[in-house]
């Protein structure tokens, strides 16, 4: 793989790049990574995902629900369970296993996952859309807006070229990544059998991760229709989307043979579009506020406004095949500012819409004050590509960003071939329906509230330094917030990854468990009666050993809750009626999820936020840094309060700190 050094200034490197065609057509400049193995090079050697046994997947369902149920709700899902088990459960069970051996290319999961997607109605902000926040670069001269998007844009499209190339690293997960991720690893997987080549990376303990996603992550575009979406991808693109005050551009950053432009020419196409827009007012009918509405209200507006053939051609031609969308905010969208983020994080959640097309795979958000941030739509994939695309593009612009503050442009000014004002012939409507989806959009925003905590005791290194799971140790907390702020345990969810496998996408591990409930009930029990720091960290251990056990049986396909999806799936296909199950008040209570978890570890990130998936939910997008534990809450006004549950947080992170330092001092 291909690396740059770091050097002092982007001057440096735009001479190197930019100062001849030879130099910016060389693999240097057009791929970020030339890696020895192909991209997919294990891909057809992954193994299938498996479906569990019918028998473990009820008793593990019986095992989440349970902290959750009276003994007499519990009672009744175990006759009801029994029954599943024994007669219909059974039937959908050998049809799903007759449909996964018809599709021996795929997972049992990936369509019906895809088709779930594709057909939920509700709006992509706030309910699926997530938000992940980079870093900023310390220093000035490459933070400023145009040169902060100029490097990012350029370091994405090396990836994506090197993608499109089979010259992207193979995705793999490195248990001890000093032993197997080197030269000679690598030389050793390429003399490997191609159909053993994932399991010859075994012996290595280095896993291959599926990469049938990544495709999907440039030139894609979610489409609205009535009843059920379609995604279309154009990888022969040549452009991006910039949008700006509710303008839209079309920007083209490859040349007419697929290369990238220099970064002179894409700086100076940047710049363009600013001084266009500088030309004109916001725009009055912003048509990207359209994205943020329900889907079929969406696809209703789209239809018509595609009856002109005009905005059809430039619709399709100009929006949905560019390869990813560039939002640039104005000062007036806010900035980033650490002692209060909740403004800028709420207005790049959703805000007011009027300046994004939340419909493209992958938008880059960038501040006026060069704040960048990624924002996907969901339906094409998962956390695992968008992750790798996040960090590598980080990395890159850190490491040797293409211009500065100081580097020279190529001014594109009157330049309509290659920055293309995008102007639709709006019709009253047109106009009618964006401003009806303005107002939906502002009314859930203005109902959205967000709290933040940031606990230093707490962090990777106290985690390390006693011997303690960092996810575990959030997850417990989570469960005791809530168990003293609310007098309940509920249903919650916690994402895990089967990308181990071909067409992987996530099962779900359950954190609320019956150690967790113990241990809760033991940490809020009076003085006299609570068990000793050393008996409750015996405790936390326990825990934090079946969230292990739970987490490696979600990641190896070895949960309950994507089985039983596909079952119902199934149950719908062949017309069946929908088993007794699906109608506990257990499988609606688990599955009700209001504690709602994702983290993503990654030393880019600076905030990671999602929405509430019910209404009277919480979003925690939380992490573990080098000096502190953070969540970041959302919640819906009057239906949940997340101000109690983070002041509750950080009581339980008091309680478990102390434990761990009392115990480890006896």
């Amino acid at each position: 793989m291909l690396r740059r050094k770091v050097h002092a200034t982007a001057t440096t490197s735009l001479s190197r790049y930019s100062s001849t065609t030879t130099t910016t057509h060389g693999r240097h400049f057009q791929y970020l990574q030339c890696s020895k193995l192909p991209t997919l090079y294990f891909q057809r050697s992954l193994p299938r995902l498996p479906i569990p046994l019918l028998d473990n997947t009820c008793q593990r369902f019986l095992a989440a629900v349970q902290p959750l149920l009276s003994p007499s709700e519990l009672g009744h899902t175990q006759q009801v369970l029994t029954q599943f088990r024994e007669g219909i459960g059974m039937e959908l069970h050998a049809k799903l296993k007759d449909i996964d051996d018809r599709n021996k290319h795929t997972s049992y999961i990936s369509q019906p996952w895809f088709d779930m997607y594709l057909s939920d109605r509700a709006p992509l902000p706030l309910n699926y859309n997530p938000l992940l926040v980079m870093k900023s670069d310390i220093r000035p001269e490459y933070q400023e807006q145009i040169v902060r998007t100029t490097n990012l844009i350029i370091s994405s499209l090396r990836f994506w070229r090197s993608l499109q190339n089979n010259l992207l690293e193979p995705e793999v997960y490195h248990m001890n990544p000093k032993k197997s991720d080197t030269a000679s690893y690598r030389r050793w997987m390429k003399v490997a059998p191609k159909a053993l080549a994932t399991y010859a990376s075994y012996a290595f303990k280095a896993f291959p991760l599926d990469m049938s996603q990544y495709h999907r992550l440039f030139g894609t575009s979610r489409i609205p229709r009535l009843g059920k979406d379609e995604l279309v991808h154009a990888p022969e693109s040549k452009h991006i989307l910039v949008m700006r005050r509710g303008h839209m551009y079309a920007v083209n950053v490859l040349d007419s043979s697929g290369f990238i432009e220099s970064p002179s020419v894409i700086m100076g196409r940047l710049k363009a579009v600013l001084q266009l827009d500088g030309q004109r007012e916001a725009a009055e009918v912003p048509l990207g506020v359209l994205t943020s509405a329900q889907r079929d209200e969406w696809a209703k507006a789209r239809a018509h406004l595609v009856k002109s053939s005009h905005n059809a051609d430039i619709l399709h031609r100009e929006v949905d095949a560019s390869l990813f969308c560039v939002c640039l905010d104005t000062p007036e969208d806010g900035v980033f500012q650490e002692e209060n983020q909740v403004p800028l994080l709420k207005h790049l959640l959703g805000g007011k819409a009027t300046n994004r097309w939340f419909d493209k795979s992958i938008s880059l958000l960038i501040s006026a004050d060069g704040t960048a941030s990624v924002h996907f739509e969901h339906s094409w994939g998962d956390g695992v590509a968008v992750l790798r695309y996040f960090n590598e593009v980080y990395k890159d612009t850190l490491e040797l960003p293409f211009v500065s503050t100081d580097s020279p442009h190529t001014p594109a000014d009157g330049d309509t071939g290659n920055v293309r004002a995008i102007n639709f012939d709006i019709d009253n409507q047109t106009k009618s329906s964006v401003e009806e989806a303005f107002a939906k959009n502002s009314a859930v925003m203005n109902s959205l509230e967000m709290n933040l905590l940031k606990y230093p005791r707490i962090n990777k290194k106290t985690c390390k330094q006693y011997g303690l799971s960092p996810d575990s140790i959030i997850q417990l907390s989570f469960q005791l917030a809530y168990r003293q702020a609310f007098n309940k345990y509920v249903g919650t969810y916690e994402s895990c990854s089967t990308s181990a496998f071909r067409h992987g996408r996530t099962e779900t591990m359950r954190p609320c468990s019956t150690a967790t409930q113990a241990f809760c009930e033991a940490v809020l029990k009076p003085e006299s009666s609570k068990p000793s720091a050393n008996e409750l960290r015996s405790m936390i251990d326990k825990c934090s050993k079946m969230h292990g056990q739970l987490t490696k049986e979600a990641a190896m396909g070895q949960g309950f809750d994507r089985h039983l999806f596909a079952l119902r799936h199934v149950a719908q296909l062949e017309g069946v009626q929908q088993p007794d199950l699906y109608e506990t008040e257990a499988y609606k209570r688990i599955n009700h999820n209001i504690i709602s978890t994702s983290t993503l570890g990654s030393d880019a990130l600076l905030a990671g936020s999602f929405g509430p998936v019910v209404k009277d939910g919480l979003g925690i997008g939380y992490s573990i840094q080098n000096d502190f534990a953070g969540a970041i809450v959302t919640t819906y006004k009057d239906l949940a309060d997340g101000k109690v549950f983070i002041n509750s947080l950080e009581s339980a992170f008091n309680k478990i700190y102390n434990i761990i330092e009392q115990s480890s001092t006896k």
